[in-house]
């Protein structure tokens, strides 16, 4: 009784995340304990928008896109500093950002693998490339239209976006095996 309660209302990712992938990762490693078990933290994602300084408004249009994308509210990024060949002035908004953690996180990462992926031209599986060594993966998408929340009438730009998943694996070793628990789908096989 006890473990439905606990159960109800939890992604569909999660469940599995603790009821499968932990046990998995624990006995493939050889971890002590449950806590040494990689996790993911979080889900960065990103739009650099280049045009912004020519018009304010695609920022606002990237703000709305992501928020729809990642079902929680996008914030507008702001530049660091100005650089006067590009026009671009200190804490101008150049982009859009969202991180999603806890519930969001997961029904977001389920909705990337099992409805929006397969959405692309081609698929063929992503890039295990874009680890950064210390157990984040980085990848990009090139339209924000394989997303099914997008209406293509309502877009005047196709535009692409990065998504980063920040773990808490030490290896891009572990944080792989994390990943492709969680239904990643990478194309070669990670020596």
């Amino acid at each position: 009784m006890g473990r439905q309660s606990t159960n109800k209302g939890m992604a569909r990712l999660k469940i599995k995340y603790n009821t499968e992938i932990v046990p998995a990762l624990k006995e493939k490693f050889g971890y002590k304990s449950v806590m040494q078990v990689p996790a993911l933290k979080k889900i960065v994602i990103n739009r650099g928008v280049g045009d912004a300084t020519g018009d304010k408004k695609l920022v606002d249009n990237s703000v709305d896109e992501i928020s729809i994308i990642a079902g929680q509210r996008a914030i507008p990024t702001l530049s660091k500093k100005a650089v006067s060949n590009f026009k671009l002035r200190e804490n101008m908004p150049i982009g859009a950002k969202v991180t999603l953690r806890g519930e969001r996180m997961y029904e977001f990462l389920d909705r990337l693998t099992t409805v929006a992926l397969p959405r692309v031209r081609d698929f063929q599986g992503i890039s295990d490339k874009g680890f950064d060594g210390r157990g984040n993966y980085t990848f990009g998408v090139t339209e924000q239209i394989i997303f099914p929340e997008i209406s293509i009438d309502k877009i005047s730009k196709i535009q692409g976006m990065d998504i980063t998943f920040v773990t808490s694996a030490n290896t891009d070793a572990e944080s792989y095996e994390l990943m492709k628990s969680l239904g990643m789908p990478f194309t070669s096989v990670k020596k």
